[in-house]
């Protein structure tokens, strides 16, 4: 039994004929335009997480910095 991907179905529902056409071996004449799109989805994907992580450390920040003012303020009221 043959496994069917997430990006074979994604394929055959953008063309019917893209799809049919991978199966029988032909591969796209389009190879560089395929490969800098390849790239392109390649450096999104790392902004994204990047981008993710900086949020992520921003928050902890932010956290921190809350933690601090309230044990200033306590202190000062003491």
């Amino acid at each position: 039994m043959r496994t069917i991907r997430a990006s074979e179905i994604s394929t055959y529902l953008y063309c019917h004929r893209a799809w049919w056409y991978h199966l029988q071996g032909y591969e796209p004449v389009n190879q560089a335009e395929l490969a800098g799109g390849t790239e392109l989805h390649y450096r999104h994907g790392r902004i994204v997480m990047i981008s993710s992580c900086l949020q992520f450390a921003a928050y902890g920040l932010l956290l921190i910095a809350l933690i601090i003012l309230v044990i200033y303020l306590t202190n000062q009221l003491l």
